[in-house]
């Protein structure tokens, strides 16, 4: 049975960071990522790394802010968030699948995590 577990999520100031975590069990996973959904809107693509680490993709409101890393022996990907903005408050899930690409569709995946809520106050 496949668990993605997401931690890391919390309350911080605009211009600060943040260190998301997904923890899976119960497979290993060619494409791992992030999605973000905001109260009313659609669930957003966030970023995505494969297996090797060589392929990375993130979506065009977080490039360049957002860096995604993945640790292949504890089965771990990381999200780290910099210079964090209030738009980017939602809960974020962590997702795996097979594919890596630039603005992947959430049904492109194939398991989720629950989420975690990250708040970035003005």
């Amino acid at each position: 049975q496949v668990q993605l577990v997401e931690s890391g999520g919390g309350l911080v100031q605009a211009g600060g960071s943040l260190r998301l975590s997904c923890a899976a069990s119960g497979g290993t996973f060619y494409a791992m990522g992030w999605f973000r959904q905001a109260p009313g809107k659609e669930r957003e693509f966030v970023g995505v790394i494969s297996w090797s680490g060589g392929n990375s993709f993130f979506g065009s409101s977080v490039k360049g802010r957002f860096t995604i890393s993945r640790d292949n022996a504890k089965n771990t990907v990381h999200l780290q968030m910099n210079s964090l903005k209030p738009e980017d408050t939602a809960v974020y899930y962590c997702a795996v699948g097979t594919v890596v690409g630039p603005e992947l569709r959430p049904d492109g995946m194939d398991y989720w995590g629950k989420g975690t809520l990250v708040t970035v106050s003005s």
